[in-house]
């Protein structure tokens, strides 16, 4: 059936519809968010064409094909904010903190990543997995390999997925075989944003690891070249743990703290995208908040490794952007529901609980808008691309019982949220068309 907009193929989809259209962190929960108990969206073109009560939208576009979701939540795709794909083959290994980490497990394979063929096995497990748990946006690591790039933007362009990558630089304190140059660096980085920044709903972060695997002569390379491509984004890590914090001071002892390694070498910007940034010091968060650059919150990582616990309710309240992420392979799970489980338990001991809106948030508009994204994914808002997932509110025996007894909406989505896998993933619609999970 085509509907009156432009005789394309549309589809309404209808649910219990939870649209999250503020950041529940900041404005009360009546005002962020609208939930419809009998929802509809209206999908076509690849976009969200319309969203409210379904008898609303239903009689105005009479006609249109209808998937009924039934007691299912519609809700836009999860956003991944911070991932290393290389590490799917190593999730879940045993037994050592990061640096031991990345010696024993990290490293290693991803010194195969040279090999395209593997490379492109393993981009396809990880949308295969990260898909069924309803993950419809990544940013991604490669490794040192413009191959590792090449094959994960490959894939996610065949399944037609908004996704982020960029070649992984180091070119020192690694390996033989996984160190470039400060010019290969920026060589390969920049050849790979010629032919894949912008392509479909494909974008290009600049990537060095880490301040402790790149010299000084590469993090001004890099700098340089987000420079000449300023709508890029630029991803690494910061803070993650107090040995890596105290390697940084001793190979830059002229640096004022971890973050400032970045600043000197133009690597602090609106469009950076910090990973963990657990371990802060007042300076780094007044920078952070001022150049409106975003953290990113690894909640299984940070407790798998042993990082600590990340100080979301003061870096919220300082304005800094928040977003959240699997960190896939130090993440212990490709499930972003997991992951909203984690941040729970982390926010628990860190002394604030958060509702499930902020969790919901976080794991949706928030990555989105850490990513430079709010205006595309993340959200249902009319005109945003159609990334949508159900989610189904009684996976299980133990979910199911619990939501049962549940007195609002919300209290039926957070035994999900808790102990929800991709079997809670009831359907998934990448740019308004469903994919098998």
């Amino acid at each position: 059936m085509t509907d009156q907009h432009s005789g394309a193929t549309a589809r309404l989809i209808l649910g219990q519809l939870i649209d999250i259209q503020d950041d529940p962190f900041v404005v009360p929960l009546t005002q962020a968010v609208q939930y419809h108990r009998h929802g509809a969206i209206l999908v076509q073109d690849g976009r969200i064409v319309a969203t409210g009560p379904a008898d609303t939208v239903c009689a105005a576009h009479p006609g249109v094909a209808v998937q009924d979701m039934g007691e299912a939540v519609l809700l836009p795709g999860f956003v991944d904010a911070h991932v290393h794909y290389p590490q799917t083959a190593i999730i879940a290994s045993w037994g050592k903190r990061l640096i031991d980490w990345l010696n024993t497990y990290t490293f290693p394979e991803e010194q195969r990543f040279g090999n395209a063929d593997y490379a492109a096995q393993i981009a396809a497990r990880y949308f295969d997995l990260t898909l069924a748990a309803g993950t419809t946006t990544v940013c991604s690591y490669g490794t040192i390999h413009p191959a590792s790039v090449e094959a994960f933007f490959a894939e996610g362009r065949a399944r037609g997925v908004r996704a982020v990558a960029g070649k992984t630089c180091m070119d020192r304190n690694a390996p033989d075989g996984l160190r470039d140059t400060a010019q290969s660096a920026y060589d390969d980085s920049k050849a790979l944003i010629d032919r894949w920044h912008g392509v479909d709903r494909l974008q290009y972060a600049i990537t060095p690891r880490f301040t402790p695997t790149s010299t000084p002569e590469q993090l001004a390379a890099l700098g340089a070249l987000w420079g000449e491509y300023p709508d890029c984004l630029m991803q690494t890590h910061l803070s993650e743990q107090v040995d890596e914090i105290a390697w940084v001071g001793d190979l830059h002892p002229e640096a004022r703290d971890y973050l400032d390694t970045y600043e000197a070498h133009g690597l602090l910007g609106a469009r950076g995208v910090y990973g963990h940034a657990i371990h802060l010091k007042p300076r780094e968060v007044d920078r952070l908040a001022e150049t409106g650059a975003a953290v990113v919150h690894c909640p299984t990582s940070n407790a798998f490794i042993g990082s600590g616990l990340f100080q979301m309710a003061a870096l919220k309240a300082r304005g800094v952007s928040v977003g959240l992420a699997t960190d896939t392979g130090g993440g212990s799970s490709f499930s972003m529901l997991r992951t909203m489980a984690a941040a729970y338990e982390i926010g628990q001991l860190a002394g604030t609980a958060l509702h499930p809106a902020q969790l919901l948030w976080l794991a949706t508009a928030g990555s989105a808008s850490a990513l430079h994204m709010a205006d595309c994914v993340g959200t249902l808002a009319v005109g945003s691309e159609a990334d949508i997932i159900a989610l189904d509110l009684g996976s299980t025996p133990a979910i199911a019982q619990r939501a049962e007894r549940a007195e609002d909406i919300w209290e039926a989505v957070f035994p999900t949220l808790m102990m929800g896998d991709d079997r809670a993933i009831a359907a998934v619609w990448v740019a308004g068309q469903p994919i098998a999970v």
